[in-house]
């Protein structure tokens, strides 16, 4: 989703990848990369380049967050409720 509102960002500015990687300071590959989804790409880079596209990263329409909240909410529900540290099993019988 972030990936495409990059892409839809560029295009309405106008900017080629070229443009919009030499401002955010990274490759033309890599913002290809953001702009697919490709989950390899370095979390900072992909908000540095939302950023400088003016594209909010924790707003937007409220009916979209709403689904999105809610499938996190049932997610959650199907996770324990604690995390331990896995104790080591003693097989050598």
């Amino acid at each position: 989703m972030l990936g495409q509102q990059i892409a839809i960002g560029r295009r309405e500015r106008r900017w080629t990848v070229a443009e919009l990687a030499e401002r955010v300071g990274a490759s033309p590959p890599t913002i290809s990369r953001i702009e697919k989804g490709d989950p390899s790409v370095g979390l900072g880079v992909a908000f540095d380049t939302a950023s400088i596209l003016g594209i909010p990263l924790f707003s937007g329409d409220a009916s979209l967050r709403a689904a999105v909240e809610a499938g996190d909410r049932d997610r959650l529900a199907l996770l324990p409720a604690r995390v331990r540290r896995q104790r080591k099993v003693e097989d050598d019988f």
